[in-house]
């Protein structure tokens, strides 16, 4: 989004509604759209995520250059919808003036954004608005270059026991800090000794840059729920573990997971400064080392839960081993819901353009074209289908899919329950079948219902395991912990191979199940439809406003 000049906010109706879209006037005669996120408050979060080009229009709000976020609470503008009508209704009509003119001219644009400044003081002083400018997205950093405030000591220990650390532990640890880690002139330095350097605080979704040095021998390391690993590539001792191969590799993958080694030798020579980052979202992981890509969107490893889901948050760890290292400008950029999701879409679209795939557009955005079953229980708003509140049944694709991978977007209100209706059969199938399996319960006469389930509500603090979020329903239960909070939106895609079906929720897999081998139902009651080879996807309502977009699927065909 570089070189773009001003931001500017517009909506259907600007008064008791949430500012939805984001405009930005790139400085040559030219607008452009970008969606936006809100946050679970209610507060509109101007983070650009993605943008595409639309036509000038006449009501525009415009503020300065570098302003990317700003909050407005949702109920302050419903109480003063009619005082500020007036206000509204001057301000369309100047702006319409300015925009009527006949070039975009910088003077213009200083014009607009100083009347759009000063009336927003003025708006905001007399009417009691609370807002938060801040420049959203960017790093901050985690060492303050004069001490260790923020930091603490802790060597590998799983970040889910560290609240039942002895104290004594913690304190002895702590000591090592003081006493093999020091400042020297802006830079952390330590002397191959001690507990790791960690941060107090835990990260989920996020990039992590830092500098690093290291000397001959050195064997060092960043710990991100994991290890990507630092060391001297040139290092004799190191040989058998593959230190030739360069820097920045999942040190802690397994062998044969991608990410172990790094995809290129990419270190400076040894006493010269290296430049990583490091991407964490979900288990995706990837790491570039001196601006050149070493891990690209691979699984880290569990290191103290083999088998299991990454764990969510956790700490950074600046590891040490044997030699000195020092880092400098170590800053983290942690991303929300929408720029977790987006990254998530990046990343599997990247991967389908490597064998000239792409995903099959379900849902236009505007209504239910290409959509049967209960229609009459959903709608369309802002941009997704939507049960409508008690109602519910099953709302499925037009077309049937055999294997395929399907990604959805999904928002969940408090308590939410819905599901997704996997190899559904269609209405003529349903009337083929025995009488007591006509109803078109998804669970039971489809392959299966995945649970799309609040389930850390107390309403379901009882549930069976096979009931929560991304189970097959009364079949396999999913990993859970893995949901963002209600209000906020979720990525999730969905594997289904022959009677295999893999679930991956914001990055991390959840659900990994062969119903073929399913012999054990919740409450005794089997799942006649589980063996189906095909059928519809689609959406299994209960009663609840869940919302779904970006709705895609991959058939296996393709």
């Amino acid at each position: 989004m570089d070189g773009f000049s001003s931001a500017v906010w517009s909506k259907q109706s600007v008064i008791g509604t949430i500012l939805e879209s984001l405009w930005i006037h790139s400085g040559d005669g030219k607008l452009v759209k970008a969606r936006s996120q809100a946050s679970p408050s209610g507060c509109f979060l101007g983070r650009i995520v993605s943008v595409r080009m639309v036509r000038p229009s006449s009501h525009l709000w415009i503020f300065p250059s570098g302003l990317t976020r700003l909050e407005i609470s949702q109920g302050v503008m419903r109480r003063h919808a009619l005082l500020l009508a007036p206000f509204f209704f001057y301000m369309r009509i100047l702006m319409h003036r300015i925009v009527s003119l006949p070039s975009w001219n910088r003077w213009f644009c200083f014009m607009k954004k100083a009347t759009m400044v000063c009336a927003g003081i003025v708006f905001a002083g007399l009417f009691g608005f609370s807002t938060s400018v801040v420049n959203a997205g960017e790093p901050k950093s985690l060492f303050n270059g004069k001490d260790f405030d923020g930091w603490h000591g802790r060597p590998t220990v799983d970040p889910r026991k560290w609240e039942s650390t002895p104290e004594a532990d913690k304190a002895k640890w702590n000591k090592e800090i003081a006493d093999h880690w020091r400042v020297d002139n802006g830079e952390i330095v330590n002397d191959g000794q001690g507990a790791y350097l960690s941060t107090n605080a835990d990260f989920g979704d996020f990039d992590l840059m830092l500098d690093y040095r290291i000397v001959k021998d050195c064997d060092s390391g960043i710990y991100l729920r994991g290890i990507p690993q630092i060391w001297d590539p040139d290092a004799e001792n190191n040989r058998k573990n593959g230190n030739e191969k360069g820097s920045g590799g999942l040190w802690n993958n397994p062998a044969g997971w991608a990410g172990k080694d790094p995809l290129v030798r990419a270190d400076n020579p040894v006493g010269q400064w290296n430049t990583m980052k490091m991407r964490l979202v979900g288990e995706r992981c990837w790491v570039w080392l001196n601006d050149k890509p070493v891990v690209v969107n691979a699984r880290l490893h569990d290191y103290f839960a083999p088998g299991q889901p990454l764990i969510q948050r956790g700490p950074i760890q600046l590891q040490t081993h044997g030699a000195e290292i020092r880092f400098k400008n170590v800053k983290l950029q942690e991303f929300s819901a929408e720029e977790a999701n987006e990254i998530l879409r990046k990343a599997e679209d990247e991967e389908l353009s490597k064998s000239s795939k792409k995903f099959d557009v379900l849902f236009n955005g505007k209504d239910l074209a290409g959509w049967q079953g209960a229609v009459g229980n959903y709608t369309v708003t802002e941009g997704a289908v939507q049960c409508l509140q008690g109602k519910g049944g099953v709302l499925y694709s037009e077309k049937s899919y055999g294997d395929f991978v399907f990604r959805v977007d999904f928002q969940l209100p408090p308590a939410g329950n819905n599901g997704l209706a996997i190899r559904y059969p269609s209405a003529e199938e349903l009337e083929q079948l025995p009488k007591d399996q006509r109803h078109g319960d998804a669970a039971y006469v489809g392959m299966t219902e995945l649970q799309v389930l609040d389930d850390a509500h107390p309403n379901y603090k009882s549930i069976d395991a096979r009931q929560a979020h991304a189970s097959a329903y009364g079949m396999v239960a999913a990993k859970r912990g893995y949901l963002r909070p209600t209000g906020q939106w979720n990525h999730q895609v969905v594997t289904v191979n022959g009677s295999k079906i893999q679930v991956e929720l914001n990055g991390t897999k959840i659900l990994d199940a062969d119903l073929a081998t399913v012999n054990e139902y919740m409450a005794n009651t089997p799942h006649p439809g589980k063996d189906r080879a095909s059928g519809h996807i689609g959406f299994a309502g209960h009663s609840d406003p869940v919302k779904f977009r970006n709705i895609e699927i991959l058939p296996s065909a393709n």
